[in-house]
């Protein structure tokens, strides 16, 4: 005796050839779907062979901040979540040149210890250390390195060279920067994402030419994963 009536077995196939002729821009994607080792490899292997970054960044450290992160590129509908996407890989091509820099430029050469003393008793700044841009978002200042720190469990105040030195941590201190200071004006438009990560320096014309960048990143992996960029591009 057969384990499925005959019917029964050509509904099923009916059902699973519908399923398989969906759009794929139907299903939902998860984060991995979405930046394949494909698209990773597209932003990196633009930086140059003597980059600091080109042996340092991985899409598997990418990945584990992700998970961190569990309403990252997820919560929103099929385009809102690439967008997010986009807009964070925007941000991170504009702020390390492709994954090429680990550290701001000149940052260790720096005089400015990056020390906010309004904000020093609740994350007091360590001798000798600074907080200048470090990892995928260029976490800077010592409010920004002791609140990632405590919210990660590692002490960003007393080293904060660990956003420069361990991978995971890296990507781990730009998601909780953007999670926590970003995402939320996606909403907005990407223009809102360029004023809550540099507004002061970038928007209201004041820097056009480095906005113009960030938009123009954000575009190129839009037209990657299939979505409109949106309205308000600029801030």
């Amino acid at each position: 005796m057969a384990l499925f009536p005959l019917k029964s077995t050509l509904f099923l196939a009916l059902i699973i050839t519908i399923i398989y002729s969906f759009p794929t821009s139907l299903y939902a994607q998860s984060v991995s779907d979405i930046v394949t080792q494909s698209f990773f490899d597209g932003i990196i292997g633009q930086a140059a062979a003597s980059c600091a970054g080109k042996n340092f960044y991985t899409r598997d450290a990418f990945l584990n901040a992700a998970k961190a992160f569990p309403q990252f590129g997820t919560s929103g509908s099929g385009d809102d979540n690439k967008k997010e996407i986009a807009a964070f890989f925007a941000h991170v091509s504009h702020e390390t040149t492709n994954l090429c820099h680990i550290e701001e430029n000149d940052g260790a050469a720096t005089n400015d210890p990056y020390c906010d003393q309004s904000k020093a008793a609740q994350y007091p700044c360590a001798a000798g250390k600074k907080y200048y841009g470090r990892g995928p978002l260029q976490l800077s200042w010592n409010y920004n390195y002791g609140a990632a720190g405590k919210a990660l469990n590692f002490n960003g105040l007393a080293n904060p060279e660990q956003v420069a030195t361990n991978v995971d941590i890296s990507f781990k201190a730009s998601m909780w920067f953007w999670m926590t200071n970003v995402r939320s004006v996606m909403n907005q438009g990407f223009g809102a994402t360029i004023k809550a990560i540099n507004g002061d320096l970038e928007c209201n014309g004041k820097n056009q030419a480095q906005a113009n960048d960030r938009i123009q990143f954000y575009k190129k992996y839009c037209s990657a994963f299939g979505v409109d960029p949106g309205n308000n591009l600029s801030c």
